[in-house]
């Protein structure tokens, strides 16, 4: 048999593609425990970012340390403990029959259609044990995707110290803009609730007004990102309400000492 029939060919094609395919599964096996652990740093990295924790030239690792991560029963707001914490995926979980819960379109105010039972908190607590903050995880709908990141609130459970997306799919310079430190920095000390624990917080059409008597519960829109600025605004209002983070606060609040009713 020559070296050019169209049968050899094909065989040496097909003994070509078994190698690489052997090859980029045996990459992709020995390289997975990396981009987990890559993964799960960049993701620690995000919190610290959205806390306001992060500094430069210091571990991640070691920043982190101070947070604990806890998985709270959205429905009842306590803690759950028969999960592994350390495997749950709260996407994977949004989806799944066992653990996911579809959303009526009424009440889906971050347009994200289903959520999980479950969502995981992180806390940081000073040596005394007493709570210095906390950071949400929350996610819905803006023009393009879905924006997923964390909301970092102070120990009085209102005062914002942080917001931050990690991820999303908005057109560059215009709702793209969440990722602007300018605009991320107007969230800071800004107020999540009013004095009898209703949500306070929202983005506005146009800027904010120095003098608003609602200043420290304003944030601007984003310029030119009008259906961006309202699933900011939106999301925020699912998971700081009755079906998203509600009665974990409010259990918080009350075990804490900052309940104001």
């Amino acid at each position: 048999m020559g070296n050019d029939t169209i049968k050899k060919t094909l065989i040496v094609a097909g003994l070509l593609s078994i190698v690489c395919s052997v090859v980029v599964s045996g990459a992709a096996v020995f390289l997975r425990s990396d981009q987990l652990r890559n993964k799960d740093l960049d993701k620690k990295k995000n919190i610290l970012m959205a806390a306001g924790l992060l500094e430069k030239g210091k571990s991640v690792e070691e920043l982190f340390a101070k947070f604990e991560a806890k998985l709270v029963d959205l429905a009842t707001g306590e803690y759950h403990e028969d999960i592994d914490i350390a495997t749950f995926d709260q996407r994977k979980a949004a989806k799944s029959p066992e653990y996911g819960i579809p959303i009526s379109k009424e009440l889906d105010l971050a347009g994200i259609k289903n959520r999980s039972k479950y969502a995981l908190v992180y806390i940081a607590r000073d040596e005394e044990g007493l709570l210095q903050q906390m950071i949400l995880p929350v996610h819905g709908k803006g023009l393009w995707s879905t924006l997923y990141g964390f909301l970092a609130l102070d120990s009085d459970m209102t005062t914002i110290n942080g917001f931050a997306f990690y991820e999303h799919g908005e057109t560059p310079g215009l709702g793209g803009e969440v990722d602007n430190p300018r605009w991320k920095a107007q969230w800071i000390g800004k107020k999540a609730f009013d004095e009898n624990w209703n949500i306070g917080i929202e983005v506005l059409k146009g800027k904010v007004i120095p003098n608003d008597p609602k200043f420290q519960y304003r944030v601007d829109g984003l310029s030119g990102a009008t259906i961006t600025s309202r699933g900011v605004r939106d999301l925020l209002r699912y998971w700081l309400g009755e079906n998203g983070f509600k009665h974990f606060l409010d259990r918080l609040r009350a075990s804490e000492g900052t309940d104001r009713g």
